[in-house]
Order: C-alpha cells, then sequence, then structure tokens
C-alpha cells in the first residue's frame, strides 16, 4: 500500500486528478520487469528501402549504396522473403522508375559476383515481363525493360541483346512496308535506337560492329519524314529562316547516333556505376563474372499496336535561342537520353506529381558527374564558367521536358492538369532553381506565341493562368507593356486578353487589377468587377421589358408555368406585330436572360434554374433553330464581361442536351463570324474546341464499347448503328467548322470581302487566324478518323479505356517513405 499512498496522497480512493501512477528514483530498484528487446527490421525491409531509395540523395556516394545493397542480398540470398523481395522489387522499378535503372542493374551485376543463381532469376523474370509487354503492346515498357537488359549486356552470353534488336527491327520493316504512314513501326525504330547507347555504355565491350550494323538499317526508316510530321508541327507559322524547323525525334535520335559511334561511343552523360563494384572480402584480383543465356523472348508477328496510338514526334525545347546553352544541343546525344527518361519518369507516376516533382528536382543523381552544372545556378553566372565545363542546368532540363509534354501535338499523354500540378509542386520544392526557369520558359513561349500552333498557344495560356493563380498572380507584366497599345488581331495582345479573362475567372476582377501596371488597367473595365452583371429589361427602354421583369418575378417566386407562358405569349404578339420573323426568338431571350440573372450568384445556382426550367428549353429546338441559338446569344450576352463563365454554361447546356452541337458551332463559326473578328477570343476556341471533343470522345467510347470480347451480337448491331449515325453527325460538324473557317483564311466572307481595301494588314491578320484554327481543327479531324478506323481494325479486347488511353489502375510503390501505392491521381485535389 506504500506505493498506492503515494500516488493517492495517503488517501485509499481512486478518481480526482491525482490518479496518474508516478515513478520515483527508489522505484526503479522494486522494478523487476525484463528490459525491452530492442527492434530490428526484418532483412528483407530493410533491402527494400535501400533499393527504393537507391541514387536518391546527393549526399550518398552511390557506389557506396550499390555494394551495401548487393552485399546485404547475397550474404541473406538463402532467405526467401529477402530473395523473392528482391527480385520483386528489380523487376517493378526497372518500370516504374526509368531513372534508376542503371543503378538497379549496378547491384544486379555487384550481386552476379557472389550469388550467380539468383542474377540469374533476376534476368529470368525480366524477359516473363518483357514477353507479357509484347503481348499486351506495351511498348514503354517495353523499352525500359530492354533497357535494364543493355545495362546488363556484360553479364549475358554471346551477343546479348542484339539478335532481339534484329528481330524487332524486321517487324519495324514489316509494318512500314505494308503502311508508310504507319507510325508503331517508327516506335519500335526509337525504342532500337534508345536502347544501343546503354548497350554501349555497359560493362560489355566489343560490340562497335553489330551497333554500326544496326544503325546503318535503321537509317533508312529514321531518316525518311513521315508523312503526318506536318500535323504535329509546334511552330506551323515560322517560316524557313526562323530558327524553329521542325525537326523528327527519330532523325535527330539516329544522328546522333552515328555521331556518338565516330567518337568511340563516348556517351558521357549515361551513369556507370558498375565500374567501381568491388564486393568487401575480394581479392586484390576481381574475379570474372558468370556470364547467363539471356530466357527466351519471342517478339509476335504481328506486333500487338497497344492501347495508346503512336504518332510521329517532333522534338520541342523552350530553351532553344539562349546565350548559353542551359540544355544540351540537338546535335547531342544527350538532349534525347535525357530528356527520354525524364518523360518516362513523368508518364509513369502520373499518379503522384510530389513523387515526379521529387525527381525532376533531383534529375543530377540519376546521370554521370559533371553532366550538369550545380543547381539553382543563376543564368547570369554561367559567363563565368570555364571553357569545356557543362552549362546545362539540371532545372532548365526537367522544366523543358514537361513542357515537351504538355505542349505535345496532337495530344499529350495525360490530362493537361497534371502538368500543371508537376511544374507547381516543382517550383514549392526547389523555388531558387525552378522558377527562374520558368520565368525564361515564359518569356521564350510568348515571344513565339504568333508562330505557335494555335491549339499550343492555349494551352499555354491555360498553364500560366493556373500557375500564376498558384503564386499570388505575380508577373513582370512590365515586360510585354508595348503590347498593350497593340490591335486585338496581333497574336500577342489577344494573348494577354484571353490571359487576363482567364485570371479573372481564377480570382476576381479587382484582384487581378490590382497585380497589373497601370497600362493594363484599361484592360479591365468596372463591368468586369462587377459579381453580378444588370438585368438589361429593368431599363423601360429595353423592348418587352415590362413582360421580362414579370417572367423574371415569377421564376424567382417558383410561379405557376400557365403564368410564365402569358407573359410569353404577350411578347410573341407584341414582337408578330414589329414584324419579327420569329416571335420565339425575343421571347426566348426574355426568358433566358432572366435564368441568367436568378443563376448569377454562383454555378450551382444556374444549374437549379435550369433544370427547372428545363422541359421548356428542351422544347425550344424541335420548334425553332433560331430559337435554340439564342439561348446561346442570351447567355453570352449577359456574361458579356466575363465570356468564361457563359462557355460554361453553353458547355452545361450541352449536357442537358437543351443545345446540340452543331447549334454551338453555328452560333460561333457562322451566325457571328463577320470578318473574323470572333477568332482572336480565347473563349471561342474554348466553346468550338469542347463541343467537339464532347462529340469526338462519344464516339471513342462508342467504339471501345463496341470492341469488348465476347459482345452479343444484337449489341454489336445496335452499337454500329450507333456509330454510324454519330460518324456522319461527327462528319458534319467538322464540314461546317471547314467551311467556315476557309471563308476566313481566304478573305471570301461577306465583311471581309466588302472592307478589303480599307485595312489591308488588319485583313491579312484575320487570314491568318483563320488559317490556325483551320490547321488545328483539320488535323483533330484526321487524328480521330485514323483512330476509329485503327480501333475498329483490332481484334475485341477486355479493357476498359476512355480516350484511347487505358485507366486501370495499376499497383506500385514508389520509394521507401511511402509516396504512393497506387496509380490513383486525384485531380479534384490540384485543379
Amino acid at each position: 500500500m506504500v506505493h498506492y499512498d503515494r500516488r493517492n496522497g495517503g488517501h485509499d480512493f481512486r478518481g480526482g486528478h491525482h490518479n496518474r501512477k508516478r515513478r520515483f528514483r527508489e522505484d526503479d530498484d522494486l522494478d523487476r520487469r525484463p528490459p525491452r528487446r530492442p527492434y530490428q527490421e526484418p532483412t528483407h525491409l530493410k533491402v527494400r528501402k535501400q533499393l527504393l531509395a537507391i541514387a536518391e540523395s546527393p549526399l550518398k556516394k552511390t557506389d557506396e549504396e550499390v555494394k551495401s545493397i548487393a552485399n546485404t542480398v547475397v550474404e541473406n540470398c538463402d532467405d526467401d522473403d529477402v530473395r523473392g523481395s528482391f527480385v520483386d522489387l528489380v523487376s517493378q522499378l526497372v518500370v516504374e522508375q526509368a531513372l534508376k535503372i542503371p543503378f538497379i542493374a549496378a547491384v544486379v551485376l555487384a550481386v552476379n559476383v557472389k550469388k550467380p543463381e539468383l542474377a540469374e532469376e533476376t534476368l529470368a523474370r525480366t524477359a516473363k515481363a518483357l514477353n507479357e509487354h509484347f503481348d499486351a503492346g506495351a511498348w514503354r515498357e517495353v523499352k525500359l525493360s530492354l533497357r535494364f537488359l543493355a545495362c546488363l549486356q556484360g553479364i549475358l552470353e554471346a551477343d546479348g541483346l542484339f539478335p532481339i534488336l534484329e528481330e524487332l527491327f524486321s517487324r519495324a520493316v514489316d509494318l512500314q512496308t505494308a503502311s508508310s504512314e504507319d507510325s508503331l513501326g517508327l516506335e519500335i525504330v526509337k525504342i532500337i535506337l534508345l536502347t544501343i547507347p546503354y548497350i554501349m555504355s555497359s560493362s560489355a565491350s566489343g560490340f562497335e560492329v553489330q551497333a554500326s550494323s544496326l544503325l546503318e538499317k535503321t537509317d533508312i526508316i529514321a531518316s525518311t519524314p513521315h508523312a503526318l510530321e506536318a500535323l504535329v508541327d509546334p511552330y506551323p507559322g515560322s517560316g524557313d529562316d526562323s530558327g524553329h524547323e521542325a525537326q523528327s525525334v527519330l532523325g535527330l535520335l539516329q544522328k546522333q547516333l552515328q555521331a556518338e559511334s565516330g567518337e568511340s561511343w563516348k556517351l558521357a552523360c549515361i551513369p556507370r556505376p558498375w565500374q567501381t563494384l568491388v564486393l568487401e572480402d575480394e581479392d586484390e584480383s576481381p574475379p570474372i563474372p558468370k556470364k547467363h543465356e539471356l530466357p527466351s523472348v519471342d517478339v509476335p508477328s504481328p506486333v500487338c499496336p497497344g492501347v495508346r496510338p503512336q504518332l510521329p514526334e517532333i522534338y520541342f525545347s523552350v530553351y532553344a535561342d539562349q546565350e548559353f546553352e542551359t540544355v544540351p544541343p540537338v546535335s547531342s546525344i544527350a538532349s534525347l537520353i535525357l530528356r527520354d527518361s525524364l518523360i518516362d519518369t513523368i508518364s509513369t507516376l502520373d499518379y503522384n506529381r510530389n513523387a515526379t516533382a521529387k525527381f525532376l528536382v533531383d534529375l543530377d543523381c540519376y546521370f554521370a558527374p559533371d553532366t550538369f552544372i550545380k543547381r539553382a545556378t543563376p543564368f547570369d553566372r554561367l559567363k563565368e564558367v570555364e571553357v569545356g565545363k557543362s552549362t546545362w542546368k539540371p532545372e532548365d532540363v526537367a522544366v523543358d521536358a514537361v513542357f515537351s509534354q504538355l505542349l505535345q501535338l496532337p495530344n499529350p499523354e495525360h490530362k493537361l492538369v497534371y502538368y500543371h500540378a508537376v511544374l507547381t509542386e516543382s517550383c514549392k520544392i526547389a523555388p531558387a532553381a525552378i522558377a527562374p526557369s520558368l520565368g525564361r520558359a515564359i518569356r521564350y513561349l510568348y515571344r513565339n506565341v504568333d508562330a505557335m500552333d494555335l491549339e499550343l498557344e492555349y494551352r499555354f495560356m491555360d498553364w500560366f493562368c493556373h500557375h500564376l493563380s498558384n503564386f499570388g498572380f505575380t508577373w513582370k507584366w512590365t515586360e510585354w507593356v508595348d503590347d498593350v497599345e497593340l490591335p486585338i488581331v496581333k497574336a500577342k495582345k489577344a494573348f494577354i486578353v484571353g490571359a487576363l479573362e482567364k485570371e479573372i475567372r481564377l480570382s476576381f476582377a479587382q484582384r487581378i487589377r490590382g497585380t497589373l501596371p497601370e497600362p493594363y488597367q484599361a484592360l479591365i473595365g468596372e463591368a468586369k468587377e462587377k459579381d453580378t452583371p444588370d438585368f438589361k429589361y429593368s431599363s423601360d427602354q429595353t423592348p418587352y421589358a415590362p413582360h421580362a421583369r414579370e417572367i423574371l418575378r415569377l421564376l424567382k417566386a417558383k410561379g405557376p408555368d400557365s403564368e410564365i407562358q402569358t407573359h410569353l405569349s404577350s411578347i410573341e404578339t407584341e414582337a408578330s406585330s414589329l414584324g419579327v420573323t420569329d416571335p420565339l426568338v425575343p421571347s426566348t431571350d426574355a426568358y433566358v436572360t432572366a435564368i441568367c440573372y436568378i443563376g448569377s450568384k454562383s454555378l450551382s445556382h444556374a444549374l437549379s434554374c435550369i433544370e427547372r426550367c428545363k422541359e421548356r428549353l428542351l422544347a425550344l429546338g424541335p420548334i425553332s433553330e433560331a430559337a435554340r441559338r439564342q439561348i446561346i446569344t442570351s447567355v453570352m450576352d449577359y456574361w458579356v464581361e466575363k465570356p468564361g463563365i457563359g462557355v460554361n454554361i453553353v458547355d452545361k447546356l450541352l449536357n442537358y442536351t437543351i443545345l446540340t452541337p452543331l447549334s454551338v458551332i453555328n452560333w460561333a463559326l457562322v451566325d457571328n463570324i463577320g470578318r473574323g473578328m470572333i477568332l482572336t477570343h480565347a473563349y471561342t476556341f474554348e466553346m468550338v474546341a469542347s463541343t467537339i471533343h464532347k462529340v469526338t470522345n462519344r464516339i471513342r467510347q462508342i467504339v471501345i464499347a463496341r470492341n469488348q470480347a465476347e459482345l452479343p451480337e444484337d449489341q454489336a448491331a445496335l452499337l454500329d448503328e450507333t456509330l454510324e449515325k454519330e460518324r456522319a453527325q461527327m462528319q458534319v460538324l467538322f464540314i461546317t467548322v471547314e467551311d467556315a473557317l476557309v471563308g476566313v483564311a481566304t478573305g471570301v466572307v461577306d465583311e471581309m470581302a466588302e472592307s478589303r481595301n480599307q485595312d489591308t494588314e488588319g485583313e491579312g491578320l484575320l487570314r491568318s487566324w483563320g488559317e490556325r484554327w483551320l490547321r488545328v481543327f483539320r488535323r483533330k479531324m484526321a487524328v480521330e478518323e485514323a483512330w476509329i478506323q485503327e480501333m475498329l481494325n483490332r481484334q475485341p479486347e477486355n479493357h476498359d479505356i476512355v480516350d484511347g488511353v487505358d485507366d486501370g489502375a495499376k499497383k506500385v510503390e514508389t520509394n521507401g517513405n511511402g509516396v504512393a501505392s497506387t496509380k490513383e491521381l486525384e485531380l479534384d485535389e490540384i485543379s
């Protein structure tokens, strides 16, 4: 009871605030508990953590990491958990963390010295996975698996990987022979060319003849321009003397490798961690590693095209015309080796933007020493770098790779918001390094905005505004102040106006106005600062004002439809007496304007009001096409100061099928085309492009559903019928767009023909807008038709694809810190 009395102040009760057990110094003499056993982490988890974190820290020596992991694996090779975990994780990391492949291969090479059977098991697992990737048409995984085997060329018997590359080349030749417009054959040749450098930089030697022979063969395909290259040129309006000549990635790669072969395959940027591999307790003379026969790899014939159609790539860089080289020039093989590894990392880690950003920031850890200058070195300090030393900035190379995907034509691999998020997170992780790089990228893109493909210009605009919204909307607007006075038909002025409109959508007008210098103030008028635009029928000067105000009152009070109809009928009667051709047009205007006014508080208010009035709105279209288009006019007129909101509401009306895609296209490109001025507005492109996307996406979903295996005949017939009808409607849509834009591009629309002699320069600029629009939508038409035809020619498959990309979840582990466990990206979090 002594201890009990101490705890309770001598009182025999429980409760109060003195009921916590207290320990006193003399209590230790009476403690008979055994000492707590120290926790020892299981060996297989230790190996797993070390392998996942290999080469990530610039503070650790990579060769020591490799030796440590290899020694641990060798010493515990009899442990099934260690052995299984090692083999599984190696095969997983190869296809998920491309930057680490040489270091993972170095661990396997080190293990092979003492435990060649474990290296053989790893080779077997890799070969098995490679066969599965071939069968699935997973060409990125094929490339990464071949890269891993290329790094292990030193422990492969005979010619090692070259027979597989030769067989792959024969498949590429078959594809090119069948069709000169085939792109999959080009992708296969690209994989071959990107594998050769890793073979030649491996621990193997004496393969120069095989590499040169293979290069001679690939030259036939790689040097031939593809028919579709002109469609994906990012600078179609630059001209031959502008320095923006479109260069095929495949053609560049072929030339770079031929140059490397003439310089004894230096390949200075590729890391070679296997050069310092000597396990502990080894004799002075290193043992000869055992060589293994490459397990059987079957390249199918014909090859599976995969779920993502392959298109020719054009090399794109945002650091092309600088005083100092901060990224490798296109004459260096490093430009494509670095770019390819980064793109693989960005694309495979799309489920975790934070992990992707960390890899980009730590880029210099994964390549040979002295490849890059020190991180965050200011641009103006590069002039102090010694002659012969590298001036390549790792942050510039990383940012350049992200932009090459963000601005990829015809479509990026992932949603645009993912690339936005990667750049944002990179900037947050290393602001001193990434922010100046982004600033120079923005300036380069803005300088070339008039020569850029129009779709890429709007992608750049979207990213620019989204990025500024994450960093207080701060930008050095004074640099562009001279362009504020330009007419709207100039691309730079149109970019500024469109960017400010998007910024207002992401914030509010008063805040954006406060971030701008004085010359920009006029671009944001007082009307834009109003949260709720005025109801135009509040003025008696507006025709039909009394009836329109009554309609507004009844809608607010949720009055009966019969009373609303009475006032609508009164407007129609009055309009008929005034000689209006279609009396439904003014009544629709009053009705829709009232809906917009009520819904102006928020999008949810607008959707709620549209939902209540849906039946009446749906009934307008079949009665009068003019009334249906008046719905769009009323919405855009009400939101004239904030057209982005109007475009958003039009999009929702399309979802409700109140509007049809053709009615939206006709409104934008037929009814309001005028001299073509509407083409200069960013919101017009957004409206038309999103409408086209809805149509093409629906057709893709139908094609995918039709391609499902074991589909009953009656359902297949129904889908075929639906597909035929939808394709016909899509073609009508594209023809309408084509006809309208050709009129502007050639200057034959009525208003342009009437005013041609008045403003020659202005008309020329408007015609250039028509040409830029025309190029975008011709490309979209060609891509969709090609995609549909390719998918229809395939055998039925069992996978769930959206927009031609498999969205199935893929399990993964990215690093020892448990960054991610599944391939999921919550886009709502980063939009």
